[in-house]
């Protein structure tokens, strides 16, 4: 999947593809051998996240609510049914928003900074 976003923005966005981060949580998926290692050979940088940090993750405040609520109570007959479906649903969400998700998540990463790590409710 990394490979792709990478092609793609290399292709689309030639001006930014040397400035990609990838930010992820600390699950055991993230942190497993195999990935920080293709990670390293890929030289793609690693924004760092306190263990347990819930406040940084973009996915957790943006896509995923969207996500649980086009897919609640919707069924598929078949795994590429909900992929296509998934898909689409992923490529009408206008560039604009995914851009307003990352600023806020620039804006819960400089409170986090400021408050040494400490957590904190309100953004």
């Amino acid at each position: 999947m990394l490979k792709r976003l990478k092609r793609r923005v290399a292709r689309v966005r030639a001006d930014i593809k040397d400035a990609i981060k990838l930010h992820h949580d600390n699950a055991p998926s993230h942190t497993a051998f195999i990935v920080a290692n293709y990670l390293a050979r890929s030289n793609t940088p690693v924004v760092p996240q306190p263990p347990y940090n819930p406040d940084l993750a973009p996915c957790d405040f943006f896509l995923f609510p969207r996500l649980k609520r086009e897919l609640k109570g919707k069924h598929w007959e078949s795994v590429e049914n909900i992929q296509k479906h998934v898909t689409t649903f992923l490529r009408d969400i206008p560039v604009e928003e995914f851009q307003r998700a990352f600023q806020a998540w620039q804006t819960r990463l400089r409170k986090c900074i400021d408050s040494g790590g400490e957590y904190f409710e309100e953004f």
